[in-house]
């Protein structure tokens, strides 16, 4: 009886007769053809034999270095332990004494106790006593685990080939001639679906190192980068995990031509994401499977529509408990390395249902939580709806007995400000049901396989995570305000804060509302008030003709604007010839620079930003008007014995404004990311100016300098 590892070099033989020089395995510098590839292999083997290596670490980066060796050890039935990049080095060394490793192929072995031999690639040690393995074990593939330390997966050499074979039965008619290898070679769904699968279809796994085809590190990924890879290899197939396919479908929305299948899994995808795919044509199949079942059980089927994770694969068998757990049997493990051996049906940890021949993943037994409402939540699904926001890189969701749902939130970039982040939110908050939305949330450090926080699969490592943020996220108290996902016209007003308060702490502000202005600083106020309320209609519809199609429903809240605000200019000269003064010479005046500054930055904005900002003016002069008009104008009025036709523009902004305000805000709160962000930058500025002006013209009154008051409000 054939073993299975002679069953597919038989395979390898037959593809070197039949097409001797198609390219068998390929990187960026290196090509074996599949006329060449059994030569090869037997060289590695020899290398191997004269060693006499049992148990060996590939530590290497992927390419061809990577998949000649990995073949080798399956065809000589060694025990290959293929070392994750990102473990550390107590990791690493945890691995080395718990498999009792006598060989490590790649960088790093010395500092690991492995001296360098006859064989320049491979440094071995002795090994005494040698650790026991579970029989048959030819393959230990490490997970993360829930702790910092990896456990050991035992697989025979049936197992991968197993479900490499199944594989190849889905996609073979596809005629895949071309795979890319993103995910790591050391990652157990990229070694039998980037490797084996293709070879054994007779088709190319294209194997370039990791840096270039995007993976930066640990969690890094450049989006651009594996695009390029993609255009340089144009490859049929690739295997992504749900972060690097919302990347790429970020970077470029139409899928590249050559691609045919793409396989995601590892965690759960949402189905946004998945719909935002496929209308972009990418060919993505979503599938389920684990370490512990030799990677892939369950996979979507081209030609078929989508339902779950898909049918089970030809090798496979599933059965769900009472309680929802998914059981699975065929290709499973030996067992854990340094625990009994494993039972034939391996319960998966995961809840799911049947929906005809698919399976349907209902989330984790253990990472579901009921609210303090007893409702369930699966955070997964929360989580997926998350990250698809453009702001948000990562996050996970914990809820178990809190009123209301919290979030660690990992930025997508640095400079990402927490108005961005609470937009972000706010947008998938509004998708969800009121029980699974986002109540509080923080900013945090990325989750990596560094700091033990994911797995190389992409999983959360939620134990890792609660151990570390644990104080707050079981914390039964209130999050501070910052923490709380407040409205968008609230992040507004708490992103102006300090310069509101800058504006409102004028002295000339201040004397106002107790009614110490004199009569020509009242007059110079509404010189500086015709200057810009002249502009307020122009500026308006100069907005309105720049809004993009997306904000069409902004156009209707502006001609109501306008039809409030036109002739408003008339009111201040009014007020200005009942108050005693030169209504003329106010209008021929020179504005102060603040205002002028101040109208040419708005009108900027317009025209060369984001026109939505025009509504930060609007923050700043309505909120100003309803904060002090009334009062000012009772007061002014009453110590400067003034007409009521002397302060009509006062008096009727302070009540107009405040019925606009209430409108203002309602439009502020449907607005998102960089339209808010533009608001807020606007007003900010604004407020300064705002506040220069009218320092600026207690200045002059005093024999100042309003460009001082200007500069000082800029600095």
């Amino acid at each position: 009886m054939h073993s299975p590892s002679s069953l597919f070099l038989e395979r390898l033989t037959r593809h070197a007769r039949e097409n001797p020089h198609r390219v068998a395995l390929q990187d960026h510098h290196r090509q074996c053809r599949y006329g060449d590839l059994i030569s090869e292999l037997a060289d590695y083997r020899r290398r191997l034999a004269r060693l006499e290596t049992r148990r060996v670490a590939l530590a290497l980066d992927n390419g061809v270095e990577w998949a000649l060796w990995d073949l080798a050890l399956l065809l000589e039935d060694r025990v290959a332990v293929p070392v994750p990049g990102f473990f550390s080095h107590a990791q690493r060394q945890h691995l080395v004494t718990q498999a009792g490793l006598d060989a490590w192929i790649g960088p790093g072995g010395e500092a690991l106790g492995f001296a360098a031999g006859d064989d320049t690639a491979i440094d071995t040690r002795p090994v005494e006593p040698i650790p026991s393995l579970h029989t048959g074990t030819t393959r230990i593939t490490f997970t993360s685990g829930t702790s910092g330390t990896p456990k050991g997966v035992c697989l025979d050499t049936k197992a991968p080939l197993q479900v490499a074979a199944s594989l190849a039965d889905i996609v073979e008619p596809l005629g895949i001639e071309r795979h890319l290898a993103i995910l790591p070679l050391a990652t157990l769904l990229e070694n039998i679906g980037g490797i084996y699968v293709p070879l054994w279809l007779g088709a190319t796994p294209c194997l370039p190192s990791l840096a270039t085809t995007g993976l930066q590190g640990a969690s890094a990924f450049s989006p651009d980068i594996a695009l390029t890879a993609i255009d340089t290899f144009r490859p049929h197939s690739l295997i992504l995990v749900p972060q690097l396919l919302q990347a790429l479908i970020e970077a470029s929305p139409q899928a590249p031509e050559s691609l045919r299948f793409v396989a995601v899994g590892g965690a759960r995808v949402s189905d946004s994401l998945l719909s935002r795919a496929h209308k972009g044509g990418w060919p993505v199949y979503q599938g389920y499977g684990l370490s512990e079942c030799a990677s892939v059980v369950c996979l979507n089927r081209p030609g078929e529509p989508a339902q779950g994770v898909g049918r089970l694969l030809p090798h496979a068998q599933a059965r769900i408990t009472t309680s929802g757990e998914i059981l699975i049997n065929g290709a499973t493990m030996l067992g854990y390395l340094g625990e009994p051996a494993a039972s034939d049906w391996h319960p998966s940890g995961d809840l799911g249902h049947w929906h005809g021949d698919s399976l349907i993943l209902d989330g984790r037994r253990r990472e579901m939580f009921i609210t303090a409402f007893g409702r369930n939540v699966d955070p997964q699904w929360v989580e997926g709806e998350l990250i698809l926001q453009r702001d948000i890189a990562q996050a996970l969701v914990h809820g178990e007995a809190l009123p209301n749902n919290r979030a660690l939130i990992v930025p997508a970039a640095p400079e990402t400000t927490d108005v961005q982040l609470a937009c972000a939110i706010a947008a998938v908050n509004r998708t969800l049901p009121d029980y699974a939305r986002i109540d509080t949330w923080r900013r945090c450090d990325p989750f990596t396989p560094h700091n033990q926080q994911l797995t190389a699969n992409g999983r959360l490592r939620r134990d890792a995570i609660l151990a570390a943020y644990g104080e707050w996220l079981l914390s039964p108290h209130l999050p501070t305000e910052k923490e709380t996902a407040m409205s968008a016209y609230q992040m507004l007003q708490d992103a102006t804060h300090e310069e509101r308060n800058w504006l409102l702490s004028a002295p000339l502000l201040t004397r106002a509302q107790a009614g110490k202005v004199s009569l020509a600083e009242y007059l110079g106020f509404l010189a500086q008030a015709y200057h810009h309320v002249r502009f307020t209609v122009p500026l308006m519809m100069d907005c309105g003709a720049h809004l993009p199609d997306r904000l069409n429903w902004l156009r209707a809240a502006l001609v109501e604007y306008i039809e409030e605000e036109h002739g408003h200019e008339q009111w201040i000269l009014d007020d200005i010839r009942a108050a005693g003064g030169d209504a003329e010479a106010a209008a021929r005046s020179t504005p102060h620079p603040a205002t002028q500054l101040m109208v040419s930055y708005v009108r900027d904005v317009i025209n060369h930003g984001n026109p939505v900002g025009f509504f930060g003016m609007v923050q700043v002069l309505e909120g100003t008007s309803t904060a002090l008009a009334t009062q000012a104008a009772e007061q002014l009025q009453a110590s400067l014995a003034l007409p009521d036709d002397a302060v009509r523009y006062l008096t009727s902004h302070g009540d107009l404004d405040i019925g606009h305000l209430a409108f203002f805000e309602g439009l502020v709160n449907r607005l998102e990311n960089d339209d808010l962000q533009a608001v807020i930058d606007t007003a900010r500025m604004v407020y300064r100016l705002y506040g220069a002006m009218f320092r600026g013209i207690e200045a002059n009154s005093s024999g100042g300098s309003a460009v001082g008051e200007l500069t000082n409000a800029l600095v």
